[in-house]
């Protein structure tokens, strides 16, 4: 599993926090929260629901941030995970973190003004339900996360399902 932090600016010129979990294995988006000042009590209580969705992993990737703490360690050592610090400015040690980060920015919030964190929260659940269930990953054999059944051609014409406020598609067939 791995986890890391990023920013995203608001329209007021406030700036958010967003925390995303990451299973290794499928590249699942676990867990994600929102958060206008982060703290290790804060992290702590998101690595205990994140863990509490799934069987805690062996090993937790994360980068140096201070506002991960002794706080969230001890939360960690409880969890009988094992905590993976990468090196000083090296984000390509947690690369599936970045990389899904990355995805996030490109394919949602670039496309997005932000409003707040309410307004935040809400088109990251809708990008995360789109991410586990829809998109495609090359290292999936072009499945998804949550993996889904083939349709055959047999089941009727193909329509499209906007997602995430019409920035991305989902194609289904139809009976028609």
């Amino acid at each position: 599993m791995a986890l890391d932090f990023f920013t995203v600016p608001t329209a007021t010129f406030r700036v958010l926090f967003v925390l995303v979990v990451l299973s290794h294995g499928r590249r699942r988006l676990v867990h994600f929260n929102v958060t206008e000042h982060p703290t290790a009590e804060w992290t702590a209580r998101e690595l205990l629901e994140a863990c509490g969705l799934e069987e805690s992993p062996r090993y937790l990737i994360r980068d140096r941030d201070q506002v991960y703490g002794e706080r969230f360690s001890r939360q960690a050592r409880m969890l009988d995970i094992r905590e993976a610090v990468i090196a000083p400015r090296s984000p390509w040690q947690n690369a599936y973190a970045e990389r899904v980060i990355g995805s996030i920015r490109r394919e949602c919030l670039d496309h997005v003004v932000v409003i707040g964190e309410r307004h935040l929260l809400g088109i990251l659940s809708k990008y995360v339900d789109y991410y586990n269930g829809t998109r495609t990953h090359l290292s999936l054999a072009k499945d998804a996360p949550e993996s889904r059944s083939v349709q055959p051609p047999s089941h009727g014409r193909v329509i499209d399902v906007p997602c995430v406020g019409g920035l991305h598609h989902e194609y289904l067939r139809r009976a028609a």
